[in-house]
């Protein structure tokens, strides 16, 4: 089992930036892949960025140039650096962790809330 544990999320006003961090534990040696997700109310789960063992990383078009995905192996942490924010950013961001195809292990989320 792997346990992840989101941190960083707030409110900001548009254009500031915020650092989300997600502590993983447990059988992280498992997971080939972590990522970010976010859900907006009434809206569908989307992927925002992730990043392999190799190193790597992919992102939604919606935040390319903006957001930058990274991991510190030696803290077992993922980050989520997120610049030039935007109103619609504004949702609920959960760190996920995938041993094969799909999601196996979800967070619990951290809210983002970008004012315009």
């Amino acid at each position: 089992q792997v346990q992840l544990v989101e941190s960083g999320g707030g409110l900001v006003q548009a254009g500031g930036s915020l650092r989300l961090s997600c502590a993983a534990s447990g059988s992280i040696f498992r997971l080939n892949a972590m990522g970010w997700y976010r859900q907006a109310p009434g809206m569908e789960r989307e992927q925002v960025a992730s990043i392999s063992n190799s190193g790597g990383t992919l992102y939604a078009d919606s935040v390319k140039g903006r957001f930058t995905i990274s991991r510190d192996n030696t803290k077992s942490t993922l980050y989520l650096q997120m610049n030039s924010l935007k109103p619609e950013d504004t949702a609920m961001y959960y760190c996920a962790g995938t041993e094969g195809v799909t999601v196996d292990y979800w967070g619990q989320g951290t809210q983002v809330t970008v004012s315009s």
